[in-house]
């Protein structure tokens, strides 16, 4: 019991951040002395330090803050894109204490170089900062099985059957926690993004594809061997365009990074930055935004219509890509979606906004993964 008290703490203070051992022992229904040695215990370890708050307005002395010690724990994040890998060593508290990232082009999205190259970066980043992590958590745009870490297949990578997991493993020595990348940005939405305190919600990502991640009563849905969440591959046109999943019409063709350049009159192989570019000048101008996007916006109403219906949440992430859309277009999706909805009426209006953690939500999500490993052994 005793170390399960320990965990939730630690948990707790990991999660929310600086807490008294009044809110301690409030939120976890502890009683103050218990509260009292389980920190005193990691405060001898040095796993947490307390300290004075900074002087308010308030009469009488201050209580003492308990504060998370970053070095104390961490752990190694892995977020694989199709156009760039980025790393990074996180603490105790979702600190990042430093980080490193490199383009993929040519051999070096091949699975062989990728592994290596972040066995070697990893390996210089924590040299560097002088700590070591304890486990590792891995953000792949693909269908990846949770067991052990297996890549199934990430498409716009083209690895097919990459036992990532296992390969990290083998040289690294340390727990490695693999998943989808959507996944991993609805689990950092939930806990430290748009999406704290919401029991049911989705993160939708729309990159080069498009994924999805599912939060339900507060746990990370994962189906079977933990291949769920990709939404993209909802069948929502029958005489659309061609996938590569050997699909015709998955909503990916209709709402990924190429429709929207479709939609946008640019070229589907235009840089990012140039559509980021084409999206900001619309944003000033709600009439241009609706008359160029309101196909796209259709077809992301229709597929998260679908979602909404089969999945109940009470809030909808948009990631990535998406979120960059004009507001004026994402709240007349928001709105077609309330009217559309059975289930979005019946639960008193699902709520559409976009993620506010940036290009670091799959970072975020890697860590946190990876975290559940260490927070019990600390």
């Amino acid at each position: 019991m005793r170390r399960h008290n320990r965990t939730t703490l630690l948990r707790l203070l990991h999660v929310t951040g600086p807490c008294t051992r009044a809110t301690l022992a409030a939120e976890l229904g502890l009683n103050r002395s218990t509260i009292k040695t389980l920190v005193d215990g990691l405060a001898e370890a040095g796993v947490v330090e307390e300290k004075v708050p900074r002087p308010g307005r308030g009469a009488g002395r201050p209580s003492l803050l308990v504060l998370p010690q970053p070095q104390a724990a961490v752990v190694l994040a892995v977020d694989l894109q199709v156009e760039h890998v980025a790393i990074a060593l996180v603490g105790l508290g979702g600190q990042i204490l430093g980080r490193n990232s490199w383009n993929l082009r040519g051999r070096m999205r091949e699975a062989d170089e990728v592994i290596t190259h972040i066995i070697e970066s990893a390996a210089m980043l924590a040299g560097d900062l002088g700590v070591q992590p304890t486990a590792v958590g891995v953000s792949v745009p693909g269908v990846v099985r949770r067991a052990d870490g297996h890549v199934h297949e990430a498409p716009n990578l083209r690895w097919t059957d990459v036992a990532l997991g296992e390969r990290l493993n083998s040289v690294m020595r340390i727990p490695i926690l693999v998943g989808n990348d959507a996944e991993l940005g609805a689990v950092a939405e939930h806990l430290r993004g748009v999406a704290r305190g919401a029991s049911d919600a989705v993160y939708v990502s729309a990159d080069v594809g498009v994924g999805g991640g599912v939060i339900s009563d507060g746990s990370s849905l994962r189906g079977a061997a933990g291949y769920v969440g990709e939404i993209g591959h909802m069948v929502i046109r029958p005489d659309g365009r061609p996938c590569y999943c050997g699909n015709i019409g998955c909503w990916e063709t209709e709402v990924g990074e190429a429709a929207l350049c479709r939609a946008l009159g640019l070229a589907e192989d235009t840089p990012r930055g140039a559509i980021l570019v084409e999206l900001r000048e619309l944003a000033g101008d709600p009439q241009a935004a609706w008359e160029r996007l309101s196909e796209f916006a259709e077809w992301l109403t229709l597929g998260l219509v679908n979602v909404v219906n089969l999945l109940g949440p009470q809030l909808l992430v948009l990631g990535d890509l998406l979120t960059v859309l004009p507001a004026s277009v994402l709240e007349r999706v928001g709105g077609e979606i309330r009217r559309r909805s059975l289930v979005s009426r019946a639960v008193g209006g699902t709520r559409l906004v976009s993620s506010v953690l940036g290009a670091d939500v799959k970072l975020l999500g890697a860590a946190e993964v990876a975290f559940e490993q260490v927070l019990d052994t600390v």
